[in-house]
């Protein structure tokens, strides 16, 4: 009961300024008092964390506020095509990684499922994290052979000038992301195991083209700064036994000024094939913090109308 309420009642505090209530202590009883469909959805997300509590699992602010966003859901109101109604979670040795929107419940079923999955939408939606840790999770039960993770070697708006050092050091700021994300599910001597056998490969995009990735979890991050020529050369990279996961936000693009982007073009291309996904999140779907998801929902109102200028 101690860690479902947090310290302080740090938990329950979250619950009642989410969700408009008053959550009351009595002993091991909640009694709640708000609107019905708040104190409903206030004693799902309790219910739920205690289940997990029972399992193991533990509990945080993060899995609060993450449960709230799964559990409460207006009626009518418009989902990300592909969300999913029961919360998902991947397990790897060093942790257990639980859906927090039901966006990302889907993406994580999608990546059960499907041979090829995209996935679009604003920075902070666990696009390419929970991408990472699937893979993780499959190089570890031995579902794949190797990770490799991929991004377009495009500058962000900045001229980086020439990079010293090897191929390796010349690259790794552009994957440094990737990296961050592997370092948080896998141990670090199994990270530096993978890239000295190359169980773990991270390249840019050019070093895909004439490959066949077969045996292998295949990601693509920041695919919105590929061309369409590149996106299509490495949509053909799919080999046997292998998953292709490619993510991008298509408002951050970061070609030189009239090239086109493949990223969109490639989600309308292949819609309606059988083994290929999209989920397309939104900036309600940004876990990172609560200020994100403003900024994310001020530029596309901003965007909206009219008044974003990207001259």
């Amino acid at each position: 009961m101690r860690d479902l309420l947090g310290d302080y009642d740090a938990n329950l505090a979250v619950l009642e300024d989410r969700l408009g209530i008053e959550a009351v202590v009595n002993g091991t009883a909640v009694s709640l008092r708000g609107p019905q469909q708040a104190c409903e959805t206030a004693k799902s997300v309790l219910e739920d964390l205690y289940d997990r509590l029972a399992k193991g699992e533990a509990i945080g602010v993060g899995e609060v506020v993450g449960s709230i966003r799964h559990s409460d859901v207006p009626p009518m109101a418009k989902e990300a095509p592909g969300a999913a109604t029961e919360q998902q979670q991947i397990r790897t040795r060093k942790r257990l990684v639980t859906a927090r929107t039901r966006a990302q419940s889907g993406y994580i079923a999608a990546l059960e499922r499907d041979d090829l999955v995209f996935a679009s939408g604003p920075a902070g939606t666990g696009k390419t994290y929970l991408a990472v840790v699937y893979a993780a999770a499959a190089l570890e039960s031995g579902a794949c052979d190797r990770i490799i993770l991929s991004r377009p070697a495009v500058e962000a708006g900045e001229r980086l000038g020439f990079l010293p050092g090897d191929m390796r050091e010349k690259v790794d700021p552009y994957l440094r992301p990737l990296y961050d994300a592997l370092y948080d599910v896998l141990a670090p001597e199994r990270v530096e195991r993978g890239l000295a056998t190359g169980a773990i490969e991270i390249a840019p995009l050019a070093f895909m083209r004439g490959r066949t990735l077969s045996n292998a979890m295949v990601i693509l991050d920041e695919a919105q700064n590929c061309t369409p020529v590149q996106m299509k050369m490495f949509l053909t990279r799919l080999g046997e036994n292998s998953k292709m996961v490619i993510t991008g936000d298509p408002t951050q693009v970061d070609l030189p000024y009239g090239k086109d982007s493949g990223l969109m073009q490639a989600i309308d291309i292949l819609e309606g094939i059988d083994g290929v996904s999209h989920i397309a999140f939104t900036g309600k779907d940004v876990v990172r913090r609560e200020l994100v998801g403003r900024i994310v929902d001020a530029y596309e109102t901003a965007q909206g109308s009219g008044r974003d200028n990207n001259e």
